[in-house]
């Protein structure tokens, strides 16, 4: 569902997706508040259109400004076992993991994603991009369905 709130100028063009993290201290007193903590807090979502003709509003927060832009929840690219991974399986994230230096740590630890939601799959993209699993698990790499706000 798409929803109008206002973002960074920086971050308003479309195809851009950024995880909320809500409210900042910096954000009270603010006039601009209701459109802009409008969204849930730890989704993902991605910019699908700015405002024309919007204006650049005064922030506390964002250096250059905010404007009006429309986003929707985006689906999440993470790593699942692959027992039982395919397109609309409902899974969960098989846990944390401390190896940071692993090329596939972003998608292990996925960003807008929790370790205690159930998920559908999407689609199955393939292959993970590690060589190994340093803890050993069986991996498929997933596009997950954006989560139900």
């Amino acid at each position: 569902m798409t929803q109008v709130t206002l973002i960074g100028d920086r971050l308003a063009s479309p195809g851009t997706e950024f995880v909320y993290e809500g409210e900042s201290a910096a954000c009270e007193g603010c006039p601009y508040r209701q459109q802009c903590l409008n969204l849930t807090e730890g989704v993902r979502y991605e910019v699908t259109d700015v405002r024309e003709n919007g204006q650049l509003l005064d922030c506390a927060v964002h250096d250059t400004g905010v404007r009006a832009v429309e986003v929707e929840p985006a689906s999440i690219t993470a790593n699942v076992a692959s027992k039982g991974a395919y397109a609309g399986s409902k899974v969960e994230l098989p846990g944390p993991c401390p190896h940071t230096e692993c090329p596939s740590h972003e998608y292990c630890v996925p960003e807008g994603a929790s370790f205690d939601a159930e998920y559908r799959i999407e689609e199955v993209v393939g292959d993970p991009p590690h060589e190994f699993c340093y803890l050993d698990r069986e991996l498929t790499l997933v596009e997950l369905e954006p989560p139900e706000e």
